[in-house]
């Protein structure tokens, strides 16, 4: 397998890429405080994967593993977030026989190409948007680690790859350094990623629009709406945390007025629904939670504590999931 190489076709030796330096102004103070929380999750995940909550061979290639004992509510709750989230993506694909295009808005540290790419369940293309500072982490990842560029490789059709500090457009897969808050640069750089309007598209946006202005989170949801011929919002946010960090959120979803279903509603998409951590937990496929041996890998006494809030939304030209 030739190695990635940036601003070049490809690499025709083996060496370590450079890096084009990313300037501090791409992300301001507020900014800086997304992205601790997006290292965070993807600890989290990585520490659940490493007792056995699920499998994902790419993420260790993506976070170390944190010496920190994560508590079983939160190893719990995200297996429940992750294969939640994850039965979703699987059911669009399989409705539309995978003719249709993702786009993960503040994709973080995902690892949802690869395992959809191990089950055979690709999109036409796959896209990933964030921070140029995340993308970029993320790419050096990609190309220093053969587990995650050999797949990209794989599936390219072309002779070249197009690639630069912040942005990676392949055949089936691309990732884009994008502030979500302008529609009109993120609009830009999806279009010469080649994202077609025309395929149904699938958008899905975990705990990102919580971090927006009740403005900029409208506007995305409104071009979400208007763009693509066909589409289903998948929303992901955590409320009902009793620590800091879940009360503050609480607090900023209570000063923006936060009301999932009108927002959405108001914002252009003709029907919307919301379930919570519980139920949806609930509805996992029992063979799927007994093939890990989730509820006997830890001790977890209430499941109130999974009580987190997911939003799930279609277009009435797709069947409902649920």
């Amino acid at each position: 397998m030739q190695p990635f190489a940036p601003s070049t076709p490809m690499a025709t030796s083996l060496r370590r890429p450079s890096f084009t330096a990313c300037s501090s102004s791409l992300l301001d103070a507020d900014d800086e405080g997304v992205r601790g929380p997006c290292e965070d999750a993807t600890l989290c995940k990585r520490f659940a994967v490493s007792i056995g909550y699920w499998q994902d061979p790419c993420i260790p290639h993506l976070v170390r593993l944190s010496k920190a004992r994560k508590a079983p509510e939160i190893n719990r709750g995200y297996f429940g977030h992750v294969h939640s989230v994850s039965q979703l993506i699987k059911a669009f694909l399989r409705k539309t026989g995978c003719n249709c295009q993702i786009l993960n808005l503040g994709a973080g540290m995902d690892t949802t190409f690869w395992r959809l790419k191990d089950e055979d369940l690709l999109p036409s293309k796959y896209f990933e948007i964030d921070f140029p500072m995340i993308v970029m982490r993320n790419l050096h990842s990609i190309k220093l680690k053969p587990l995650l560029s050999k797949p990209i490789l794989d599936l390219h059709s072309e002779d070249t790859l197009q690639m630069d500090g912040h942005t990676l457009d392949s055949t089936r897969y691309a990732i884009i350094g994008a502030d979500l808050r302008d529609i009109p640069e993120l609009e830009e750089k999806l279009k010469k990623c080649n994202m077609n309007t025309q395929l149904p598209t699938l958008l899905v946006a975990e705990c990102v629009l919580v971090y927006m202005t009740p403005e900029q989170s409208a506007n995305l949801l409104k071009w979400a709406a208007n763009s693509f011929e066909t589409a289903m919002l998948i929303n992901y946010k955590q409320v009902n945390m009793d620590d800091r960090f879940g009360q503050i959120m609480i607090e900023n979803l209570r000063r923006r007025e936060w009301r999932p279903k009108e927002r959405l509603l108001s914002s252009g998409w003709e029907s919307a629904s919301a379930v919570d951590m519980v139920e949806l937990y609930s509805k996992l496929p029992r063979a799927e939670v007994s093939r890990y041996g989730i509820e006997s890998l830890e001790f977890l006494d209430e499941m109130e504590l999974l009580d987190l809030e997911i939003t799930f939304l279609a277009t009435f030209s797709l069947p409902s999931f649920f």
